[in-house]
């Protein structure tokens, strides 16, 4: 990967395990790295089963970068996108199984990004910040932790809360 501002792959202790916590197998799921950089979870969820993986950089070194990964790999089930990632969720009308988030620390990018989300029931998220996000009511916390600066968690989308009303009303 090209040397970035803000470009902080994911360490291979923390990808460990994060697919540790997903299962090894991904099979069959639909899955977006949406702030891809080097695009290290998105490979490895295709490496993985994942059925489809959308890869969004909006940075061109990176998407570059990618694109070479990519091509090394052989893969057609990896998806590139340049784009802002707020623009694409914009645009996009897929709905996906596991959404890996890792925006640069300073952005203050997730609370909007959760905001726009489109996510099959059930669906996992993958957060990586300086501190834990809180998502809401309607996300349970599957796991947390923390290595250096860097704090990761898992979330469930437990999905529509039926216009915030409790239970199955």
């Amino acid at each position: 990967m090209p040397d970035r501002p803000g470009l902080r792959p994911t360490p291979d202790r923390v990808r460990e395990t994060l697919f540790n916590w997903l299962g090894q197998s991904l099979d069959g799921l639909a899955c977006l790295d949406l702030f891809a950089g080097s695009g290290a979870l998105g490979f490895e969820a295709a490496s993985r089963g994942a059925a489809r993986v959308v890869l969004v950089e909006q940075d061109r070194a990176a998407f570059e970068a990618l694109k070479k990964t990519r091509d090394t790999i052989g893969t057609r089930k990896v998806e590139l996108v340049l784009d802002d990632a707020f623009a694409y969720l914009k645009r996009s009308k897929d709905r996906f199984d596991v959404v890996f988030l890792d925006p640069p620390f300073r952005q203050n990018a997730l609370p909007a990004v959760f905001r726009q989300l489109k996510l099959e029931p059930g669906a996992r998220v993958y957060v990586e910040s300086g501190e834990p996000f809180a998502a809401g009511e309607s996300w349970r916390e599957l796991r947390r932790a923390r290595a250096g600066q860097v704090s990761y968690q898992l979330l469930e989308w437990r999905g529509d809360d039926q216009g915030g009303l409790p239970g199955n009303v």
